[in-house]
């Protein structure tokens, strides 16, 4: 667990890499830029949980803003630039399709500190992070096997980046080992946020048999849907729980606050590198909300041991045998996926009878 250090209003903030130095009357100006509104309560929703910690911590000592539904192309260029020429010190760009636009507009302010979330691209003034979803979805995948009754497990995803390919694979695997039946439908909406495209995906899922629903959107569409058909449910991104009280079973949640305030307080202590940084169950970046008790209290204690066992290391989520879709050896007995499988991962494990999206 990182340790966050208080700051001193009289200190003098040095920017580290990004060159330029604020005195003490001078508060530091922080930027976010979110891909959908932060009212979706999912990823944008707890992104922004993370800023009104770093006001609520720094205080006066900082210059919050945050800009939200931004698109990804062009449109996060334009703003990112506008950022950067408003005076901001830091900004936190909060989609994977910001990446290139954070890694040009970087290259025009070498002044400007950058932090990209869930991208793989860095420069001296832009660090990436980013949280292991995959671990959350190892525990519920675990849930969800227990669970169904019609061996049917639906699944809502977004693009066919390996960060949602991973979580598809994990969840399965978790589900798989549990009950040997289970089956997997996908649904690709290719978008983060689109409530009624969400909603309609779920519902398509349950048309198919399918009486648990996971997603890898950002809105509470899908957990309104299994509610009012009556199946189980499991949030994203933040605690749904309050919009499936009947469905919601738990929700993997991703708290983005400490590393927030940690990487400002970098910023001012000129301490800041162009770091990347990918965390998980063990230090608590991913969390597992509460688990309902309307599930069996076996498969609930047996959950917990899952999620304890990923964060002190006894169990990866890939580990062998494990084979590609087309039955290809991809790990073999014993063997544990490397940073670099899983951050490049473009295909479907085997036993997902789906067809990967290209």
């Amino acid at each position: 667990m990182r340790i966050l250090k208080l700051i001193a209003a009289s200190a003098v903030i040095a920017l580290g890499a990004a060159g330029g130095t604020v005195s003490a009357d001078e508060p530091l100006k922080v930027g976010f830029i979110y891909v959908g509104p932060t009212g979706d309560h999912g990823w944008n929703y707890q992104h922004d949980k993370g800023r009104k910690l770093v006001e609520e911590t720094f205080g006066d000592a900082v210059e919050v803003s945050f800009v939200e539904s931004v698109p990804e192309g062009p449109d996060s260029e334009r703003v990112m630039t506008q950022m950067a020429l408003s005076g901001h010190d830091l900004i936190f760009t909060t989609s994977f399709g910001y990446m290139d636009p954070t890694i040009n507009v970087a290259s025009k302010f070498p002044d400007v500190t950058f932090e990209h979330c869930t991208g793989y691209k860095r420069a001296d003034n832009v660090a990436t992070f980013n949280a292991r979803f995959y671990e959350g979805r190892a525990v519920i995948g675990h849930i969800a096997g227990h669970v169904t009754e019609s061996n049917v497990i639906g699944y809502i995803a977004t693009f066919p980046i390996p960060e949602v390919v991973r979580g598809i694979n994990s969840a399965y695997l978790a589900a798989k080992k549990v009950n040997p039946d289970v089956e997997f439908k996908v649904i690709w909406v290719y978008t983060w946020f689109d409530p009624p495209i969400e909603a309609d995906a779920a519902k398509a899922l349950i048309e198919q048999g399918a009486d648990v629903i996971m997603q890898h959107v950002d809105s509470t569409a899908a957990m309104l849907v299994a509610e009012e058909h009556g199946v189980w449910a499991f949030g994203q991104a933040s605690d749904m729980s309050e919009f499936g009280p009947n469905s919601h079973i738990a929700s993997i949640v991703n708290n983005w606050a400490p590393y927030y305030v940690e990487r400002v307080q970098a910023v001012m202590d000129g301490t800041w590198s162009n770091s990347d940084t990918w965390e998980g169950l063990s230090t608590n970046m991913v969390e597992i909300s509460e688990i309902t008790d309307r599930i069996p209290a076996d498969v609930k204690a047996s959950a917990q041991a899952v999620r304890d066992a990923i964060a002190d290391g006894s169990l990866h989520p890939f580990t062998g045998p494990i084979n590609r879709q087309d039955g290809t050896a991809w790990l073999a007995e014993g063997e544990t996926a490397s940073d670099g499988d899983l951050l490049g991962l473009s295909f479907y494990v085997e036993g997902i009878d789906e067809d990967f999206p290209q």
